[in-house]
């Protein structure tokens, strides 16, 4: 089933989403300046992980057991 369908799959399609944005814009911060067009996607989806950081990693956590063990 797609990542549309399935309400796990999507959030970790969405935490991941987040956590490479992040991870890209801390070691290549040029390639995320601009915030508008499509790369502004990525640049607000880096800025949620900037500030929501122990939110996102618990996030991550949880979803990586719940894939482990579920």
């Amino acid at each position: 089933m797609s990542a549309l369908f399935n309400f796990h799959s999507f959030l970790t399609v969405v935490l991941l989403g987040i956590c490479t944005c992040t991870y890209l814009k801390m070691q290549f911060p040029a390639i995320l300046e601009q915030r508008t067009g499509f790369r502004g996607f990525f640049w607000k989806a880096a800025r949620i992980g900037e500030r929501l950081s122990p939110w996102v990693s618990i996030g991550c956590f949880t979803m990586g057991v719940s894939i482990i063990f579920f």
